[in-house]
């Protein structure tokens, strides 16, 4: 063993020193750089490193990729039309309200005839209704969830997420969809923002446009979401979290709409943003680790997918019937 480096801790990973381990993530990390990795093959990067290597740093991992995907989210915002996105935002607030409450009255019922720890239910509905890994994060200290129901909640939306990612852009493809449609199906039917993003900026500029505005403005209602969670789990002294970041995609949609001085960077811009994203989404899967997924059961992963399912339907309907 070299001189001054620490063993491989527990049997769970290869056996590889720390430091070996650290510079497998940070090569992988820097081919997240180049163009010819996209969102999906980073994400499956990111998942081989965290079952078979290990992820060095898994204690920062949730506060670099939440910093990173808000950063990269304003980015985007560098690239596109206010009017176009004030559409979008039309079109998709009225499927966001019958989408958002349905899912959590299907995730309230389906808990119960699951016998799934109601906190643990309740956070997985929150995530499919609204925009995954960001809503469970902002329930969670308000209806005082402990780190395990977190956790699977997090897995369960983190699994399907991956599968999201790879399989939307397909079904999109087979159905001809519009970029408008698919847009707005993956901003309702996809949970985590970064996989509705990744998705949608594989089918098309346009999808992206309409995708990110329609999630941002879904995003909103983890605010609404939040008090009632208080109120239901009677802790009217708890903390909410606002999404200030979505300001600041606003103020730089404004700035690329009316700031000309904005167009000789925009392509720069926007460029970082999505490489940003791409680098989000090779963290989020080295956070996919085995602990993580062996932690959510099999009465959990039934109510995201069942819930999961029947958004991505009901969405798919309206969109095909109305958008």
């Amino acid at each position: 063993m070299e001189s001054g480096v620490k063993p491989t801790i527990g049997a769970t990973f290869l056996d590889l020193t720390i430091t070996t381990r650290e510079i497998i993530f940070i090569l992988a990390g820097i081919c997240c750089l180049l163009p010819v990795i996209t969102p999906p093959i980073a994400l499956i990067m990111g998942m081989v490193i965290a079952q078979f290597v290990g992820h060095p740093y898994l204690h920062l991992n949730h506060k670099a990729t939440h910093i990173l995907l808000q950063v990269s989210i304003v980015g985007l915002g560098f690239g596109m039309n206010v009017s176009s996105a004030v559409k979008a935002g039309k079109e998709g607030i009225g499927f966001a309200v019958v989408s958002i409450i349905c899912t959590l009255v299907l995730g309230g019922v389906m808990g119960k005839l699951l016998k799934i720890d109601k906190k643990i239910s309740y956070l997985i509905a929150a995530g499919t209704a609204i925009c995954g890994g960001s809503a469970i994060a902002a329930v969670s200290p308000v209806i005082k969830a402990e780190e395990k129901q977190i956790s699977v909640a997090l897995g369960t939306i983190f699994t399907l997420n991956a599968i999201a990612l790879w399989l939307f852009p397909v079904v999109g493809h087979v159905l001809n969809l519009s970029q408008a449609q698919f847009g707005l199906w993956s901003a309702i039917a996809i949970h985590d923002t970064s996989s509705v993003v990744g998705a949608a900026d594989r089918y098309g500029a346009e999808a992206l446009a309409v995708a990110t505005t329609v999630k941002l403005a879904r995003a909103l209602w983890i605010i609404p979401v939040a008090f009632l969670s208080a109120f239901l789990f009677k802790n009217k002294g708890s903390r909410i979290r606002i999404p200030w970041f979505i300001g600041l995609f606003m103020l730089a949609m404004l700035a690329n709409t009316y700031v000309p001085l904005i167009h000789q960077y925009n392509g720069y811009l926007t460029g970082v943003a999505k490489t940003g994203l791409t680098v989000t989404l090779f963290l989020i899967g080295c956070g996919l680790n085995r602990q993580l997924l062996q932690c959510v059961g099999l009465k959990p992963l039934i109510q995201g997918v069942v819930l999961w399912v029947a958004i991505s339907a009901l969405a798919l309907w309206a969109v095909l019937s109305f958008a």
